[in-house]
Order: C-alpha cells, then structure tokens, then sequence
C-alpha cells in the first residue's frame, strides 16, 4: 500500500505548545487520530492568532480547509506536552498548504507529521477567491 509522504519546509517560524489532555485518549489509552486532527485545528488558530488573523478573516476573507495529510509517527500520551511547529508553504492563486510537525517539548521525539490545504473563501458570495497578499507576506514572514 502506497503511503503519504509529505515535503516539509525548510523552516518553521511558529511553534505552538499544547498539552496533551484526557479528552484527547482514546480507548488505547493514547492520543486518537481524531483527537491529532484537532490538536492540528489548535495550531492552526494559534498560528492565524499570532498574526492577527483568524479563519473567518483573513483581510476580510474565510478560510476552508480542503485536505489534510497525517503521518503518525508515535504515541501521544496524556501528560505529553507538544511542540506544533507550523509554516505556511505551496502557495497559489486561491490557497496554500500548511504544514505541522508534532513533537515531544521535551525530547523532540516526532509524534506527527500533518499538512492541511487551506482555500480562501467569500462566505457572502459563497466563492473561493483569490489570497489577500497582504496576508501571504504576513504569513511568511
């Protein structure tokens, strides 16, 4: 079976730091895939916070995540404190992928490898539109 492999960037200029709660177990005691998913979400609002954004506005427009990608590296357990290191990357016309590498915040062991194709989107005109660049260069930076 063929599977996902992802081309991270060269640097990541954001880092968020969650700890792991009980909610996020699942009946095999360590943390679901679901609950990764979620954890990528935190990420994702904490990296738009810190540059003053969120998903509904991005200069004025939404976000849709269109895909993502989830590698699963190792068992996230409760306790466990994570780094999630993200940077944008793979821009286009109406989108760009955002990349997550899940670690240990105190061993740097990888838990989690993610990317998630984020779309712009007018939700008053139900239409993807194009990437404020105003907001690219933010986002890079």
């Amino acid at each position: 079976m063929a599977r996902s492999k992802l081309s991270f960037p060269e640097h990541f200029h954001f880092t968020a730091i969650i700890p792991i709660r009980i909610t996020d177990l699942n009946y095999g005691g360590h943390v679901g895939n679901d609950a990764v998913l979620s954890l990528i979400h935190e990420a994702r609002s904490q990296f738009l916070k810190h540059h003053n954004y969120t998903e509904m506005n991005l200069e004025g427009i939404g976000l849709i995540m269109s895909d993502v990608t989830i590698e699963f590296k190792s068992e996230i357990f409760y306790g466990d404190v994570l780094n999630v290191f993200v940077a944008p990357k793979d821009f286009t016309r109406v989108s760009f992928d955002l990349y997550y590498k899940l670690t240990d915040s105190k061993t740097e062991k990888n838990f989690a490898l993610a990317k998630t194709g984020m779309v712009c989107y007018d939700y008053a005109s139900k239409k993807v539109v194009s990437v404020p660049e105003k907001a690219r260069t933010a986002l890079l930076s």
